[in-house]
């Protein structure tokens, strides 16, 4: 990182639609603005349950609400995010905690596939609406990514490792510290402190909060 660049930390969960958009787009402003972006994969159910928070589509209006949001949002920012009534129990009914430990996996080994192989998490579960919480679902997002299969089939062995399950455990406990309660959460370090934005629609809020 160059001097002066302010470091923003985005900590994100491929089982959320919200942490797509907002990782797309803070992609997109890494160029204009002037940041460092680290992403910072970690495990929404593990926030939710540390906070007693509720998935928002357990609230029959507010699940109304996201459908037409989400939507809304995925044609503004044009991200391939589709979302139907299903999906909040699609969302409820399978595990992505695999697809987090493949992601810290990859992060710890290979970070420059991060960004990709998030992406194509995010591509498989969200636009293709297909599972991820299989062996055979990440090797495939894997290939997508660009990944050699003796690369991936080396990752889907890791997941299962004490030193992937505390990493993410501990990226999860440093974004509720920060005061997270819900993904995705970006943190911006500025004049000495960290800010915590929360959701992918303040971003202009936090653009003006570090002089941009």
């Amino acid at each position: 990182p160059g001097m002066g660049r302010t470091v923003v930390e985005l900590f994100y969960d491929v089982v959320s639609p919200y942490s797509w958009l907002g990782f797309e787009v803070l992609c997109r402003y890494r160029h204009i603005w002037n940041i460092d972006l680290r992403f910072r994969p970690a495990f929404l159910g593990g926030i939710m349950q540390a906070t007693g928070n509720k998935p928002p589509g357990m609230l029959p209006k507010r699940a109304e609400y996201m459908l037409k949001d989400i939507k809304r949002m995925a044609k503004y920012y044009q991200v391939p995010v589709r979302i139907s009534e299903g999906d909040f129990q699609r969302v409820l009914g399978k595990s992505n905690l695999g697809a987090m430990r493949f992601i810290t996996a990859i992060d710890m080994t290979q970070p420059q596939y991060l960004e990709p192989l998030s992406r194509e998490f995010w591509i498989r579960f969200w636009s293709q609406h297909e599972d991820i919480s299989q062996p055979e679902d990440m090797l495939a997002v894997a290939g997508q990514a660009g990944l050699s299969s003796e690369v991936a089939q080396k990752l889907l062995e890791m997941i299962s490792s004490p030193a992937v399950k505390n990493r993410l455990k501990e990226t999860t406990e440093e974004a509720i510290k920060y005061g997270a309660f819900g993904m995705p959460a970006v943190v911006a370090h500025f004049n000495g402190e960290p800010h915590l934005f929360f959701g992918s629609d303040r971003l202009e809020l936090l653009g003006s909060t570090i002089g941009e």
